[in-house]
């Protein structure tokens, strides 16, 4: 104890204790090391080789191999927890996440968040709050941005607050917000290296990919995901905590099934670059140590970026679990008792996201 009595350690902020307009600076900035990339490559078996292949990265007018753009997020992101979401039942979803500045091995990210509205719920026992937050490097660049909204415990879930300031968030990114390194030049880009033979203009709004392969989620992997990026938000990782939950146990951290199901994405989506943007993303039913996971991409949009080597392209990223949408029946979304369209149980991420990708030489 403290010698006035309370406590030196931290339960973290529940909803009431964050207020819209407050700002804070989170603790503890994070080095990326090339070990960091490697455990990542572990975990998420991506194959993008612009993460993983030095030599052609700098063949693209880059320094060296950039750091895995979800690596980046996940870190921005954990770096957040213990002023967010320590209290959270679940992330909920995302909005306007741009990418800036490529992020190297070796660079060191800093993680601001503002808290732009919160909404209490209904019966007034949890409430929603919405962030943004902004990552930097040591150079003070801007290497993303985001929006995310949190489903939280309230510290005193029997006192009504009212709140009721939640924000509007954009639809989407619009095109003239992707960011593209002025150094990156696709002259000399090699399929060789990727294994891809599609380029910009081969995808077809309205086409369909099934990435075929499923993968299953074990318990060592996502709690050893999570403490990768320094998440220490208690309902992936206190079991006895939450053995009384709505869930009785541990939830997968949703941004693990994000990397699962983009590492899928690769069969059939291997000239992507890089993430530019997530429009909007929704983790629609949680994932439990077990789960094997599936994905699919719809393609939604070319998006022409005024570059004789490069467009992008707005795609719907959707993993499922327990169940291969290549040879089994699976709905997308369902309609309850009361006639309200929702999410299959199965389903457990709809990320709509723009990549870049080489146009044919």
């Amino acid at each position: 104890m403290a010698p006035d009595g309370s406590s030196k350690s931290s339960t973290g902020n529940y909803f009431e204790d964050l207020t819209t307009g407050l700002e804070i600076t989170h603790a503890t900035p994070r080095t990326i090391t090339e070990g960091d990339q490697a455990v990542y490559l572990a975990l998420s078996a991506s194959r993008y080789p612009l993460f993983c292949d030095a030599e052609f990265a700098r063949s693209l007018g880059l320094q060296r191999e950039l750091v895995n753009d979800l690596l980046v997020f996940h870190v921005v992101f954990g770096n957040t927890v213990p002023d967010i979401s320590l209290n959270a039942i679940a992330n909920l979803g995302y909005a306007d996440l741009r990418y800036g500045a490529p992020v190297y091995p070796g660079d060191t990210i800093t993680s601001h968040t503002t808290v732009i509205g919160q909404r209490e719920s209904s019966r007034g026992d949890t409430g929603v709050t919405w962030v943004r937050t902004v990552g930097r490097n040591q150079r003070g660049d801007e290497v993303m941005s985001f929006i995310r909204w949190v489903l939280m415990n309230k510290r005193d879930p029997n006192t009504k607050t009212g709140l009721d300031t939640a924000p509007q968030t954009p639809e989407f990114v619009q095109p003239s917000q992707l960011f593209v390194p002025n150094q990156l030049d696709l002259t000399n880009f090699d399929p060789g290296v990727t294994g891809g033979r599609w380029w910009w203009a081969d995808y077809e709004p309205g086409e369909r990919i099934h990435h075929i392969e499923g993968v299953a989620v074990e318990e060592a992997e996502h709690q050893m995901a999570a403490r990768l990026y320094q998440n220490t938000a208690r309902a992936h990782f206190n079991a006895h905590a939450l053995k009384d939950s709505r869930f009785g146990k541990r939830v997968i951290y949703g941004g693990h099934v994000i990397s699962v199901a983009r590492a899928l994405s690769f069969n059939g989506l291997e000239n992507v670059l890089r993430i530019l943007a997530f429009n909007g993303g929704t983790h629609s039913n949680p994932t439990f140590a077990g789960d094997t996971l599936f994905a699919w991409t719809d393609v939604l949009e070319r998006i022409d970026l005024a570059r004789a080597d490069a467009g992008a392209l707005r795609l719907r990223l959707v993993a499922v679990k327990n169940a291969d949408p290549n040879t089994e029946d699976q709905p997308f979304k369902e309609t309850d008792d009361g006639g309200r369209e929702r999410y299959h149980p199965n389903v457990v991420l709809d990320l709509d996201y723009t990549v870049l990708i080489p146009k044919a030489p």
